[in-house]
């Protein structure tokens, strides 16, 4: 199975696209202005206490204080107090070294939120959720910073492993090593990826993660309220970072700063798979090339399509999400009414999983399969998403299928929903349902190149347009094209582009800058 990451970058940030099997997967969108990203830390100040919500409201900069409730305050809330206004009070150069601390008393667990927490103080949290809908963020001060191999946990003293390494002697093995090289009160939690490396791998990474830790710090010796002071890295790097592995490979990104960027951090932490990076510089767009943008089209519509003939609904409430299994015209090709039901919802579960994790939907999803008669089947059916779920990044919990065909999805949701409106207004009429005619679109291009090739003096031109405009315009041994060739003397070149309208069209000159008319 391949898994390739494409990276299309532009001015005001990017889109990421994991692909698998060259079949789209994930797509995150990434903007420069976007903040308040999930691990970030910030110096918040405490607005407002609400011993009935055992909360407390926190501004940390955005337009709606964020939201900490007690038990994300962690056990050891009081010492990070204390290391804030040491840290911030300490007018020679503090010392950052947390090993050397003296940690202060944990807080009970059933405690209150105005036990610890007084209007206008100081504290770091870190981002755990993102703003979402008219929610501010989701606030924690159990701050973690996550690397390659560990995630240093500051305040703590606990190691833990994760659970997807069951090899026993393996688990010993790291928390043995880990054990004799973690610095005193820091916790560390041991990722997946960190199985069967090597103790000089670890170290580095521990090392690399102490150091982000004592220049975050540093900023906040001088941190004003309201201001980060660690920083999660860009959405790319940070999916690099968790998702890459052996199978992955080929890394393609469109812009030469990025990519020399993602090159440097790919050698940084797998130098083996830096050959995989690749700078893209095809005349076509990177999304388009790699037909993500025709993909984008069919998978976020309301209707989407499966292999063989059925299709999901998919539809969004307040409380939850509803997607309804339909067979389509599949219902002709099978012999009895359980197999086509069955077969199916066997195309349908990994579709949903796809779906969600595209989509990235949280809280509560409802899938109505088809009803099936046989407990096996659904019991089948429900094996099958628990395994198409297993590369799902986020949190999730699947109940089996009720007698009625039903089944229950929770999935945890740090960041806005994506979604992408497939719907196109027509380029010419804005939405009114009057066009001119669609065949003087030919005419008025061509008059268009006339201007720019006689009165702009403009060479090597590129002209981006709708596939459909293409096809007429290359058709046939002397298209409209080759004529002219033998017009202009020179060749014009023709980019496809999707995701224009059928009426629409970009003239670009040699630089490949837009051409004003």
């Amino acid at each position: 199975m391949s898994n390739e990451l494409v990276i299309n970058s532009s001015q005001d940030g990017g889109r990421i696209a994991l692909l698998k099997n060259k079949s789209l997967v994930e797509l995150h969108y990434e903007n420069e202005e976007t903040k308040f990203s999930v691990g970030d830390i910030y110096l918040g100040t405490v607005k407002k206490v609400v011993p009935g919500l055992n909360a407390a409201f926190i501004d940390i900069g955005y337009e709606k204080d964020a939201f900490l409730h007690y038990l994300d305050l962690g056990p050891n809330v009081k010492s990070l107090i204390k290391f804030i206004r040491y840290i911030q009070s300490t007018k020679k150069e503090p010392n950052h070294k947390l090993g050397e601390f003296r940690m202060e008393a944990e807080i009970d667990k059933l405690g209150k939120i105005n036990e610890v927490f007084k209007q206008n103080q100081k504290i770091m949290v870190q981002v755990v959720k993102e703003p979402i809908s008219t929610k501010g963020p989701r606030l924690s001060c159990e701050l973690s910073i996550a690397g390659r191999y560990l995630v240093l946990v500051p305040f703590s003293s606990a190691i833990n492993v994760s659970k997807k390494i069951t090899d026993q002697a393996e688990r010993k093995r790291l928390l043995r090593l880990i054990s004799s090289i973690k610095p005193d009160n820091f916790g560390v939690i041991i990722r997946t990826v960190a199985e069967k490396k090597e103790v000089a791998e670890l170290d580095r990474d521990l090392r690399d993660l102490v150091k982000k830790w004592e220049l975050g710090c540093k900023a906040l010796a001088k941190a004003k309220p309201r201001q980060k002071v660690i920083g999660e890295m860009n959405r790319a790097a940070s999916m690099l970072r968790d998702i890459l592995n052996e199978s992955f490979d080929s890394i393609t990104v469109d812009d030469a700063t990025a990519f020399e960027d993602i090159k440097g951090y790919i050698k940084t932490i797998a130098p083996e798979k830096e050959k995989i990076v690749k700078h893209y510089n095809g005349n076509a767009k990177i999304f388009e090339n790699y037909g993500i943008e025709k993909q984008l089209k069919t998978l976020f519509g309301q209707t989407v399509s499966l292999p063989n003939g059925g299709y999901l609904v998919i539809e969004h409430t307040e409380a939850l999400h509803v997607i309804d299994v339909n067979s389509g015209n599949k219902s002709n090709s099978e012999t009895d009414q359980e197999t086509t039901a069955f077969n199916v919802n066997a195309e349908a579960a990994a579709e949903v999983a796809r779906q969600l994790r595209l989509r990235d939907m949280g809280g509560i999803i409802v899938v109505d399969f088809i009803d099936m008669k046989k407990a096996e089947n659904r019991k089948k059916i429900y094996d099958q998403m628990k395994t198409v779920m297993k590369d799902d990044r986020s949190k999730y919990t699947i109940l089996p299928l009720t007698k009625f065909g039903l089944m229950q999805i929770t999935r945890q949701r740090v960041r806005p929903e994506l979604n992408i409106v497939t719907k196109e207004t027509c380029p010419t009429c804005k939405g009114s349902g009057k066009i001119a005619a669609s065949i003087t679109i030919s005419d008025q291009l061509q008059s268009d190149l006339e201007y720019i090739v006689s009165k702009q003096n403009e060479k090597k031109i590129t002209i981006v347009l709708h596939p459909y405009l293409h096809a007429y315009f290359t058709q046939g041994l002397f298209s409209k094209r080759i004529n002219w060739l033998l017009k202009y003397h020179q060749w014009v070149n023709l980019v496809k582009d999707s995701s224009l309208g059928i009426n629409e069209y970009i003239f670009l000159n040699k630089r490949k800058e837009r051409i004003e008319i």
